[in-house]
C-alpha cells in the first residue's frame, strides 16, 4: 500500500455545496422534516442527513477504501437522499 493520495481525492463542489446548503436549510427551518400534520418525519430526515454526511464526506475530497461505504458516501449517495427525502415529504 502507497500513501500517495487517489487521483480523485480532490473537493467536489455540487456535494459539498448540496451538503452545506442542507445544513443551512435544516438549522434555519427545522419544519421542513416535518408531514403535513405537523409530526417529524424521520424517514425524510434520515435520507436528508444521509445526503448531507455523503456531501460532506466526499464533497471535501475523501474516498472510502471499502467499496460499501465507498458508495454509502459518495456524490450519487448525496443526490439520491436529496431524492428519497423530497419524495417522502412531497
Amino acid at each position: 500500500m502507497t500513501d500517495a493520495p487517489a487521483a480523485s481525492a480532490r473537493i467536489a463542489w455540487l456535494p459539498l455545496l448540496a451538503a452545506i446548503a442542507i445544513a443551512l436549510g435544516i438549522t434555519a427551518n427545522p419544519r421542513w422534516l416535518t408531514d403535513s400534520a405537523g409530526h417529524a418525519d424521520h424517514g425524510a430526515a434520515l435520507a436528508l442527513f444521509w445526503a448531507m454526511s455523503a456531501g460532506f464526506v466526499r464533497g471535501v475530497g475523501f474516498v472510502p477504501r471499502l467499496p460499501p461505504l465507498r458508495w454509502l458516501l459518495s456524490g450519487t449517495a448525496c443526490s439520491v437522499g436529496v431524492l428519497l427525502a423530497l419524495w417522502r415529504l412531497g
